[in-house]
């Protein structure tokens, strides 16, 4: 969602990092940058002006003058400017009421991933706040409206309010929360009906709901693509409802990010929740520190680790490192890393949360690692047989063409995948032969100066994320990326 404004700072802070010494005119320079920055990105003019003052004033104090590296300073003040204007230092997580049912109300626009965010949220308590969660849906004017949120609620293994056609919205509620009472449930969503504009029909309705089940939380939802107008849907409902909090959905997408740098500006509301996917998993806490530094192309490391947590299997991860110590690895393991970069985001999702990736767009687009490219290697080995999958040696020209047309690609592809994997393996086979020790360098593998271009000598494919301690230290009980337990060593013989 930040791409653009992420591309337009860093320009600005590469042509301030070659000065010794910063003058006012240098200051005032970045800062008219920084404005247009933040204006393309569709930032709300007063919030604009109000950032660049403090930015501005704070640039040209003596300490950033005469500091060893005025650079560095200047972008510190830009970061915390945006960790400001985005919400502060702290986080704010869902309140839950002291006696249950908690009531959590969703309102927005119709649309904007309502009725989706749902059964994010639902997901989200019931499987990490181990909490009892009921949804019910009031949006009785929307065709299948409550339809879709049973299907939801199937998914995520959460209960969902049975369909009584020809209720009233007030009706629904009032049934809801008795059945949340009885049912002896912690967490009651109610889903709202939206409109395609703003009207008073649908302000009187949210309110009458609001002051039926005096929810805990009343969150309002924001699509991302609006720009400035999410703002001004915000304002309108701020003025209406009790709102607690904002939710902004499709940031994934090509979204400027206006919309999240103003609206905790223009509102005073914490925004909670960033939806990141359409599925029902994709649901990121809103951490301010975090956002600002993908905004300066600093990455998301904790997201990236706590996603790798939630995604990966720590037996499957075991399983791996037992194999890679004999120098096994197989198209099925390699199957089964692309599935998990995959479900972790994809490539685009990772190297955004990667820091420094930003200056190296060109290089990583060239060395031919993408998703799509990913989403071929993976229909290759579906094609495949068991066996052909543990013993791909055994592919010769007629096998190779058969697995060509199953997979809708030229033998050619398939030639460059087995090439990848032999190679893979062979670094493998390297690797175990020392003990294990040189499973450590593949760490380095992935940083450097030429790190990229051994990634590309490997064609391009991705390494087994479970299988070795990937970016750096990580914590010890880390399922995945090769956290394992402290006495677990696949390489010491029985």
């Amino acid at each position: 969602m930040f791409e653009g404004l992420s591309e337009r700072l860093s320009g600005v802070f590469d042509a301030l990092s070659g000065r010794g010494v910063l003058t006012e005119k240098d200051i005032d320079v970045a800062m008219r940058e920084v404005r247009v920055a933040l204006l393309e990105a569709d930032v709300a003019l007063p919030v604009v002006r109000d950032f660049i003052d403090k930015a501005r004033q704070l640039a040209l104090g003596e300490v950033v003058i005469r500091s060893v590296k005025p650079a560095d300073q200047v972008i510190k003040i830009v970061h915390d400017g945006l960790v400001d204007m985005l919400g502060g230092d702290d986080v704010q997580p869902l309140r839950l009421a002291l006696n249950p049912p908690t009531v959590i109300l969703i309102a927005g626009l119709q649309g904007s991933g309502k009725t989706t965010l749902s059964a994010k949220i639902a997901l989200r308590l019931s499987k990490t706040e181990r909490k009892r969660v009921i949804m019910a849906s009031l949006d009785v004017r929307r065709p299948a409206a409550m339809e879709q949120l049973a299907i939801l609620g199937r998914e995520a293994g959460v209960d969902t309010l049975p369909i009584l056609p020809g209720q009233a919205p007030a009706d629904i509620a009032r049934r809801a929360m008795s059945a949340a009472r009885l049912g002896g449930f912690d967490v009651l969503i109610l889903d709202t009906a939206g409109r395609t504009t703003l009207d008073e029909a649908m302000m009187s309705e949210a309110a009458e709901i609001a002051r039926i089940a005096s929810p805990t939380e009343t969150l309002l939802v924001a699509d991302s693509l609006t720009g400035q107008d999410a703002v001004r849907t915000a304002k309108a409902f701020h003025e209406r409802l009790p709102l607690t909090g904002l939710v902004l959905t499709r940031a994934d997408g090509d979204a400027r990010g206006g919309a999240a740098l103003s609206m905790r500006a223009v509102t005073g509301l914490p925004i909670k929740f960033l939806g990141t996917g359409e599925k029902i998993d994709a649901l990121d806490v809103f951490d301010a520190h975090r956002v600002a530094g993908r905004i300066l192309g600093r990455g998301d490391v904790v997201a990236l680790v706590e996603r790798a947590a939630a995604e990966l299997d720590e037996a499957k991860a075991r399983t791996m490192a037992e194999k890679l110590a004999k120098g096994r690895f197989d198209l099925d393991d390699m199957a089964d890393q692309l599935s998990q970069m995959e479900r972790m985001g994809g490539m685009e999702g990772l190297m955004g949360m990667l820091p420094g990736v930003q200056k190296m767009k060109q290089q990583i687009a060239q060395s031919g690692m993408s998703d799509k490219t990913f989403r071929r290697q993976r229909a290759i080995i579906g094609s495949m047989t068991r066996q052909e999958r543990k013993k791909p040696d055994i592919l010769q020209a007629s096998r190779k063409r058969r697995i060509a047309a199953g997979a809708g690609v030229d033998v050619a592809e398939i030639n460059r995948l087995l090439k990848q994997h032999r190679q893979m393996q062979d670094a493998f086979k390297s690797m175990a032969k020392g003990g294990g020790k040189g499973f450590a360098r593949l760490g380095a593998m992935m940083g450097g100066a030429g790190g990229l271009d051994r990634l590309k000598s490997l064609g391009g494919g991705p390494p087994p994320l479970g299988s070795s301690q990937i970016g750096g230290p990580k914590p010890p009980s880390l399922p995945g990326l090769g956290g394992q337990p402290s006495a677990f060593n696949p390489f010491k013989k029985p």
